[in-house]
């Protein structure tokens, strides 16, 4: 009996031994691929305002732990835009900390996005420079077609950092038996969203073939992508759905730069397109059983949240904290600022704006506001003259909840961009426009905003009217400058008033912005068809030909950063904490839905004339088409009659 018993055990043992050699002879396989994108240097977790926290990096190291654990072959990949969006990423160029930290969480493969290349091509050198410099494991870095531009003067020294870094197109991995090919593409939209990368885009379908035939003849088994395209509810802007339409042969795309979140994969074809949403908000697995002859089954898809039911992985918790000492020894000290530091406290929220509703935003006025003032209290020799601050909907990238509001989470509201410093954050500048464009940019608030949500405006020094039933680029009603008086009317009692001034149409007015709002004035023709034009002009009338020469500057020669006016702004708060004015937009833009036909179309300019001319021609053509068919019957049933 016991020897039937060993007999029966070992025959067990060895059928388990010999199960995945059966397996792979036979064909079959199991993938897990484990995917973030959209990081966004999202190395602490983040507050919901609901007393619950999102995200950090020693909580996604446990939970890629765990799925390993799990799945022990498992791949680690990312989707792209793994920096820009938190204080320890103004250390981008000189330590590449994002990549080292994915390197330490055990990262396989990235690919770029665009926010890689808010420091420009020359930073992201820096960057990868940094990282080979250290001698640290950081993950394959692939782009297969996003290439230095051959105008760009500093190609050499670019294409020098990603040789040494080992920047591929592409790139073959072995692991647990199967032979992976993995690529990285750059989406249409995220180039857009790069104007200062000084890259040159290839188009996306085309490398994504030359890849998968290339990765196929050296026997990859298995192929993923890497796109930093996105997806979207419309399918024209689906950027990896038409790409996975268009090229057959990619088995997996992990989809970034559109922040979506995928509860279930989209398949196309034989292709599975998955996005776990971004800021580190969760970990993506996905577990496909497959044979070598193109079958495939989907075995597993979950999102993990990364919140704060997980425990945080002390290395990287250690390896964060490093991050943060150095970013208050430099970056923070010449603004006499620590990461933590309390500069006021809220008691309400204030959200970033929902992308397609056009209204008052209590955050974006408070943005606007912020820049205003460190006009008449940051900047050295600041003109006397009559000045309007601008913000957009695309550069305000986090709320500020209830409670205190430290230096980093000031920072988190304005983290895009770099000044001519070199340094991270865009810098406010000033231009001029004349009183005309200056109601021309509430018209673009107004009627660019359905067809770019991220062109949404809030300003400070100006207020004005818009029904968003009127014809487009024809939606303004009024526009007026607005300011505020104080006057102490007796020892410690001062009252504030608001004066309104007409806008004179010849008359140049001062305008400041941020950095690359500014820049983006120059796509306002563009995206209104031709219709509306803005021309940026120094205070002598004459263009702007570089907006370096338009950074506003403190007492000390330094810029003055979008970030940095409002932190300055909400520490001036001190503990009274932010005023209750900005619970809810105080109707300095006021949207109006109104169909009284009066309202639709008073005070109409050239636009709207030769529409309703137009309308007016096809109605009387309209018109005298149908009585001519009329008569034209009358005259056949007149006729029939008369015969009979």
């Amino acid at each position: 009996m016991k020897r039937r018993v060993s007999v029966f055990l070992l025959t067990v043992l060895l059928l388990c031994a010999l199960l995945p050699a059966l397996a792979a002879e036979s064909g079959s396989h199991t993938t897990t691929v484990l995917f973030t994108h959209d990081l966004h240097s999202h190395f602490l977790p983040q507050s919901d305002g609901q007393g619950r926290e999102s995200g950090g990096y020693a909580r996604l190291k446990t939970a890629l732990d765990r799925e390993r654990s799990a799945h022990p072959d498992a791949l680690t990949l990312d989707g792209g835009d793994f920096s820009i969006g938190s204080l320890i990423q103004t250390l981008y160029t000189t330590q590449g900390a994002e990549l080292r930290t994915m390197g330490a969480m055990g990262y396989d493969a990235a690919t770029a996005g665009n926010h890689e290349f808010d420091h420009t091509g020359a930073g992201f050198a820096q960057m990868l420079s940094a990282v080979a410099d250290s001698g640290e494991k950081s993950p394959a870095l692939l782009m297969a077609n996003y290439k230095p531009a051959d105008g760009n003067p500093n190609k050499l020294d670019i294409q020098r950092a990603m040789a040494a870094y080992g920047v591929e197109d592409y790139m073959l991995l072995e692991r647990g038996g199967v032979t992976y090919g993995i690529f990285g593409l750059m989406g249409e939209d995220s180039h857009a969203c790069a104007p200062s990368s000084g890259f040159t885009l290839g188009d996306a379908a085309e490398n994504a073939r030359r890849c998968v035939d290339a990765l196929k003849e050296q026997g990859a088994q298995f192929i993923i992508c890497l796109s930093h395209s996105g997806t979207s509810e419309k399918k024209k802007l689906s950027e990896d759905e038409r790409l996975a339409e268009a090229v057959s042969g990619i088995d997996l795309i992990v989809s970034g730069h559109t922040h979506t979140t995928l509860t279930e994969p989209i398949v196309v074809g034989d292709t599975y397109v998955v996005s776990a949403g971004p800021y580190c908000e969760n970990l993506g697995s996905i577990t496909i059983d497959w044979t070598e002859g193109g079958k495939k089954l989907l075995s597993d898809y979950h999102l993990t949240p990364i919140d704060g039911t997980l425990p945080e992985n002390r290395e990287i918790t250690a390896l964060v904290d490093r991050w943060k000492g150095l970013v208050g020894g430099t970056y923070l000290a010449p603004y006499g600022l620590t990461y933590d530091q309390v500069l006021t406290v809220s008691g309400f929220d204030l959200l970033t704006p929902e992308s397609g509703v056009q209204s008052g935003s209590p955050l974006g006025e408070l943005v606007a506001d912020s820049f205003l003032w460190a006009v008449e209290n940051l900047e050295k020799d600041a003109p006397d003259v009559p000045t309007v601050t601008v913000t957009a909907d695309g550069v305000l990238r986090a709320p500020l909840y209830p409670g205190e509001i430290t230096t980093s989470m000031a920072f988190d509201v304005l983290s895009m961009g770099v000044g001519s410093d070199g340094t991270s954050g865009f810098p406010l500048v000033a231009c001029y426009l004349t009183g005309e464009e200056l109601k021309t940019v509430a018209e673009v608030d107004a009627s660019v905003t359905p067809l770019m949500p991220a062109a949404q405006l809030y300003m400070a020094g100006m207020d004005y009217s818009f029904n968003i039933h009127r014809m487009f680029f024809n939606r303004v009603t009024e526009a007026r400058l607005h300011r505020e008086i104080s006057a102490e009317v007796s020892p410690g009692n001062v009252v504030t008033k608001s004066v309104f001034d007409d806008i004179e149409d010849d008359q140049l007015y001062r305008v400041v912005t941020g950095m690359y709002s500014a820049q983006m004035l120059s796509t306002v023709k563009s995206k209104s068809l031709g219709l509306l034009s803005l021309e940026p002009k120094m205070a002598d009338g004459s263009p702007v030909t570089d907006f370096e020469a338009c950074i506003l500057r403190d007492e000390n020669g330094s810029e003055i950063k979008e970030w940095y006016a409002l932190a300055a702004y909400l520490r001036s708060f001190g503990e009274k904490g932010i005023p209750l004015e900005y619970t809810v937009s105080d109707g300095r833009k006021d949207v109006s839905r109104s169909w009284n036909p009066i309202e639709l179309v008073k005070n109409p300019n050239w636009i709207t004339l030769v529409t309703l001319v137009v309308l007016a021609a096809a109605a009387i053509l309209a018109f005298f088409l149908v009585r001519a068919l009329r008569y034209a019957h009358r005259r056949r049933r007149y006729g029939k009659k008369k015969n009979l």
